[in-house]
């Protein structure tokens, strides 16, 4: 790939000498250290390998000692980590760097130009005393960026040169659905400018990245981005090549070299080894809040094999492009041992065989449970922690063997496994494996083709292209979240009817996502939502959780979020308008309360196997101490809901079963994942306690034996119309939502047309006619195509569900309809309290004194005291205020 756009390169050759230097070429020395600090340009570099590849093929006899730093999302002086991150020896001082290359402009610029002048005054402090960066390490929204003398780093007495590194340009993907690159580029260029006149001031070395980028991205005929924000492959290699030009001139002439793609592989893995310890899953248990006291006993011990491992790589990387020869595996004998951990777990262990576990669950009249597949058939299927069915009625499921996290020398071998029941008798009887060699994919979700899933510390997009199963296409789509605790990652993946996909993450986290809108921060738990299409992403709650590890939506897109560790539930329309960071909400009330604790996943009856009266029924899973489904009648209560329990669904009195998900599927039944495990607990003992099972997990099925099971609809590859009548005939939630995502990888311009004909054609005696014009709104929402006619009728509807929900969607095209505050002020004063929960949360979204007074109005409409728009309305007013008086 690299020689393929050597021709295009050689072109930009010109544009790079005229505009990426404001020195003279960097003068390196054998040994020197040279870190990467800044943005997620510098972050995904370490994942591809281009730049640093031609850096040691420039300069082979130096010896190199390359660390990259970069963080998504990063800015100067706004740099969030997790408790005591400062510790684990990654500061920049601790590096000793001869040479840092600072990639800083991005996420500024979304200051616009107002925040020029400070982003130069921020720039002249780090030139100055870059040490000070890891000051910014407490998430604070408003630092004093005045040297704060009780913090203040020593100086980095190996430092020789700093050389401050550009953005790139903003890529105008041609699309409705992401945003217009013209704009982006005038901040960047601002910023790029800048960055030029405080690098002439200081004397020090500037490359450009944005004018040569811009040029490319202007006449490349393949795109550079995945997004408009962050490169591709193809980018990336091109980057490489302006960044190495701006830095050295013209080519070297041994650079890349007849070894490239060799040097190359050395360079990735290098990097990923220093990626386990630099981002290292469980931060919080090695060096912070938890490490006491197993952190302290087994961790040093892993952290020094580690990076013995990493400097065997650099040796590598060297001898590579030195062009000596070497051997194929890597030998890591002289690195040491890790830690022999003993275990302080004093329960007599007794591994369950499936058919013993089977006769341990206690269920009520009616149902039963049957094994649906387990190691014994299918020894990949282990620690299983997630799964979904998919439109051909498909099972996937995500196994976490590597849990808690990566043990050095031991590569992570984490798998997303395809199970299929192929004659119908209720068991998997075939297993395919879609993905290997992943890190503990904790969620799964489709879309367009593929599924998205977390690879911590990111977000990763896999799909198949060919026809036989497996990924063939690995892309990294989101990251900057945060792993200091590998129990509170982001999890619970679940799509919304409108087409966005949401997950969360516990407290200790701090994460910090770099998207083409801007930066998302998030501190100390909430819930994130993503739309797949345009590639927003929000934080949807920001909540005092401890770990949420459960959220569902109904029929009508109302949605409740379930908190493991303290197994409390919640309405979420209540808390769920927008926040500042770091703000965070007010307590809120539980719609149930709380029995068991902890739990892990949630799911809503909808299904005509299940009983009539089982029916909108609220499953909640807990697994430590009552170890089973609960299950609890819901109700409307004024503006929210209300849950009283009922007799469980499931309950075992194996100590092993641990249920961490659930889901109806294609038959009606209901699949548990049973991560299965005899010793849980997080600080009781080590997290690398022997006794901690890696190898078994069991996918379990209840199905009422006095209704027959649902015959599964035929979704995957049907025709549009055919599709959009499966929402009229087919009850079940579940087939909705399979239907849906089906419909979503579909043409816009074909699904929004036969969606028009489908509504069109239905019975206005139809009684659930206001839910399928919902259905063809949210089709909009999730395919982007705005239709301000079809919402306000739902605004209007006769039902207040369908009023409720058309007000949520608003609240997401409040920038691309017509006066929104007018139309949500009707909402305001709607006769019934889940309409107005929903203006009072959708005006949150805005920025101005009107939508305060719009807000306030509710209070004229309120007969009689409502706790959830209460809570709203304070919440709301309060987050307006703030605005208001910058």
């Amino acid at each position: 790939m690299v020689r393929a756009l050597s021709v295009f390169v050689g072109l930009l050759v010109a544009v790079v000498a005229a505009h990426a230097c404001s020195a003279q070429s960097l003068e390196l020395q054998k040994g020197d250290c040279v870190v990467l600090v800044g943005n997620a340009l510098a972050e995904r570099m370490q994942h591809v390998g281009h730049f640093e590849t031609l850096l040691h093929g420039r300069f082979p006899q130096l010896e190199l000692v390359v660390r990259n730093l970069g963080w998504s999302a990063d800015e100067i002086a706004l740099r969030p980590r997790s408790k005591d991150f400062r510790d684990h020896g990654h500061t920049l001082a601790d590096h000793r760097p001869s040479v840092i290359l600072a990639f800083w402009g991005y996420n500024e610029s979304f200051a616009g130009p107002a925040g020029i002048s400070r982003f130069e005054a921020d720039l002249e402090g780090f030139l100055k005393a870059p040490q000070n960066i890891d000051n910014y390490a407490t998430g604070r929204s408003n630092w004093d960026r005045t040297t704060d003398k009780a913090t203040q780093q020593k100086p980095i007495e190996s430092l020789r040169q700093i050389v401050l590194v550009s953005p790139i340009a903003f890529e105008n993907l041609e699309r409705e659905t992401h945003p217009d690159g013209q704009q982006q580029n005038e901040n960047l260029k601002l910023y790029t400018e800048a960055m030029r006149r405080v690098a002439a001031r200081n004397k020090v070395h500037f490359v450009d990245l944005f004018t040569p980028t811009l040029a490319a991205m202007q006449t490349a005929q393949e795109k550079l981005t995945i997004n408009g924000a962050h490169l591709n492959e193809r980018g990336d290699a091109l980057v490489a090549k302006i960044l190495d030009e701006g830095l050295f001139g013209q080519p070297a002439s041994n650079s890349p070299g007849p070894n490239a793609e060799q040097l190359r592989a050395a360079v990735n893995e290098k990097n990923q080894q220093f990626f386990y310890d630099y981002r290292a899953v469980n931060g919080f248990y090695i060096y912070g809040g938890r490490k006491e006291p197993f952190g302290v006993s087994n961790f040093p011990g892993e952290f020094a094999k580690l990076r013995k491992m990493i400097a065997v790589r650099d040796r590598r990387v060297w001898d590579i492009a030195q062009g000596k020869p070497v051997p194929d595996e890597i030998d890591d004998s002289a690195t040491g041992e890790n830690p022999n951990v003993p275990t302080n777990f004093e329960r007599p262990i007794h591994i369950t065989p499936p058919d013993e576990a089977q006769k341990m669950f206690t269920l009520p009249k009616g149902y039963e449970v049957n094994l649906f597949a387990s190691e014994q058939e299918f020894p990949d299927l282990q620690d299983p922690v997630a799964f979904a069915f998919d439109a051909r009625g498909r099972l996937w499921v995500t196994t976490i063997p590597s849990y808690p996290h990566y043990l050095p020398g031991t590569p992570p071998n984490d798998k997303i496994l395809i199970f299929e029941d192929t004659n119908g008798d209720g068991r998997a009887d075939k297993q395919t494996v879609f993905a290997d060699k992943l890190y503990i994919p904790a969620g799964i979700e489709f879309w367009d083709g593929g599924a998205i899933i977390p690879q911590q510390p990111n977000v990763m997009f896999l799909k198949d292209t060919d026809g036989d199963d497996k990924a063939d296409v690995r892309k990294l789509i989101l990251h900057g979240f945060d792993s200091a605790d590998s129990h509170h990652a982001i999890s619970a993946f679940t799509f919304d009817p409108g087409g966005a996909l949401y997950f969360q993450e516990g407290t200790f986290h701090h994460s910090q996502v770099e998207t083409p809108y801007g930066p998302q921060r998030l501190v100390n738990a909430g819930v994130f939502r993503f739309e797949p299409r345009t590639d927003k992403l929000d934080v949807f709650v920001s909540y005092n959780f401890a770990n949420p590890w459960g959220h569902i939506f109904d029929r009508w897109g109302q949605n409740f979020v379930a908190d493991a560790s303290g197994g409390a539930n919640y309405v979420g329309a209540a808390f769920s308008g927008d926040i500042d960071y770091p703000h965070k909400r007010g307590e809120l009330k539980q719609f149930l309360t709380k029995q068991w604790r902890p739990t892990c996943g949630c799911e809503l009856v909808s299904s005509r196997n299940f009983p009539d009266e089982a029916q909108g029924n609220y499953l909640l899973n807990n697994c430590i101490g009552f170890q089973g489904t609960l299950q609890y009648k819901l109700k409307d209560d004024g503006a929210g809901f209300h849950a009283d329990p009922v007799e469980p669904l499931i309950q075992s009195s194996d100590p092993n079963y641990r249920p961490v998900d659930l889901e109806f599927g294609p038959d009606g039944a209901l699949y548990l994942c049973d991560w299965f495990n005899p010793l849980v607990g997080h600080m009781q003992h080590s997290i690398r306690d022997p006794n901690r099972d890696h190898t078994h997990g069991r996918i379990w099925r209840v199905s009422y034996t006095k209704k027959p099971l649902v015959k599964p609809a035929k979704i995957a590859g049907e025709p549009i119309p055919a599709l959009l009548d499966l929402l009229r005939t087919e009850p079940e939630e579940r087939t909705h939502a399979r239907v849906r995502s089906e419909l979503w990888a579909r043409p816009t311009n074909d699904v929004i047309g036969a969606a028009a004909t489908w509504l069109a054609a239905q019975q206005k005696s139809d009684p659930e006619l206001e839910h399928h014009k919902l259905e063809v709104l949210w089709l909009h929402q999730a395919h982007d195509a705005i239709n301000e006619p079809l919402l306000k009728e739902v605004l209007r509807s006769p039902d207040y569900r369908a009023r409720a929900a058309g007000t949520r969607v608003l609240s997401y095209w409040r920038d691309r309809v017509a006066e929104p505050i007018e139309l949500l002020r009707a909402q305001v004063a709607d006769e019934h309290p889940r309409v107005r929960l929903e203006a009072v949360r959708a005006l949150s979204f805005f920025h101005t004194q009107d939508a305060i007074d719009a807000a306030v109005e509710v209070l004229v409409y309120q007969t009689e005291k409502d706790d959830y728009i209460d809570y709203a309305l304070k919440e709301t007013i309060a987050t307006l205020e703030r605005r208001v008086k910058k």
